[in-house]
């Protein structure tokens, strides 16, 4: 089974705001944005991946990421999360009705393809699935089958609340990348230490990244 996944971005201007710890103001756009390109260009070098889908009203993320070969589709709900992922997913369905579609945080520059194939066949075993981030609240990525609405849920305490939606949880080792999210300069160390992607390395590396 190949996934198009949908890829959620706010403006990059509103973009991370938890990484004012480690990133001063003017950094942390183009922080926010190299996360995702190294998320989508990992995405999409992925085996289990046939497409991108990236929800977004961003110019100069909309130009960047479509140059790595994502489709971009404009946020036209404007209203959060879960409203552009309903959106995305309806447009891709659109014209493939029966598509296996998955939400991915646009946050994972540390993503692997192999760690990611491994995900998205696990999840194919379900009719809906997601993956908990690495601090086992949130989710970093959820799931639908062909025939199946992807019903987000994400947010505050995501990781029970798609579980009591009723899809199912994967229990996944070894999938490190896939589950590591970056909203604070602790996560950000932890995705460095993973290995990032060569845009995130590059924009990280004029940062001083404390200890603690």
């Amino acid at each position: 089974m190949q996934w198009t996944l949908v890829i959620p971005l706010k403006p990059l201007a509103r973009a991370k705001s938890r990484l004012a710890d480690t990133a001063a103001d003017g950094v942390r756009p183009s922080l926010a944005l190299a996360f995702a390109q190294d998320t989508v260009a990992a995405a999409l070098a992925c085996q289990s991946v046939k497409d991108v889908a990236v929800v977004t009203d961003d110019a100069l993320a909309g130009r960047e990421l479509s140059a790595l070969g994502a489709r971009i589709v404009p946020d036209t709900p404007g209203s959060g999360l879960n409203a552009a992922l309903r959106h995305g997913a309806a447009a891709v369905r659109a014209s493939r009705p029966e598509s296996p579609v998955a939400a991915l945080n646009a946050d994972l520059p540390a993503v692997r393809p192999l760690e990611l194939a491994r995900v998205l066949d696990a999840a194919a075993e379900f009719p809906r699935a997601f993956l908990p981030d690495a601090a086992t609240i949130g989710t970093t990525l959820l799931a639908a089958a062909p025939g199946h609405e992807l019903a987000p849920a994400f947010g505050l305490d995501s990781r029970a609340r798609h579980a009591a939606s009723g899809a199912t949880e994967l229990a996944l080792v070894g999938v490190d990348s896939v589950r590591q999210d970056v909203d604070t300069g602790a996560d950000l160390r932890a995705a460095l230490a993973l290995g990032v992607g060569p845009r995130t390395a590059t924009v990280a590396a004029r940062l001083l990244i404390p200890d603690q």
